[in-house]
């Protein structure tokens, strides 16, 4: 789950021109979302492979989905 935020501010600087200051946060608090662990041969949930042996890797999340905290400024100029 991720938690995203904007902050605005408009300044007028005369009747027909205005300024706008713009901060985005995606993933305020930086959580993280873990990928699937590894599995067996073929993506079935084996933890040994053709031979019988274990396989050391299996089980363990080695991958993140999504992305993590980005944050973005942007000055915008309204006529």
């Amino acid at each position: 789950m991720n938690t995203d935020l904007a902050v605005l501010k408009d300044t007028k600087i005369r009747e027909s021109l205005g300024l706008q200051f713009r901060a985005e946060f995606f993933n305020i608090f930086n959580h993280t979302n873990l990928g699937l662990p590894i599995t067996g041969l073929g993506g079935a949930p084996l933890f040994t492979d053709a031979q019988g042996d274990r396989i050391p890797s299996a089980g363990q999340i080695t991958s993140m989905v999504g992305t993590p905290r980005q944050i973005q400024f942007a000055l915008k100029l309204i006529f």
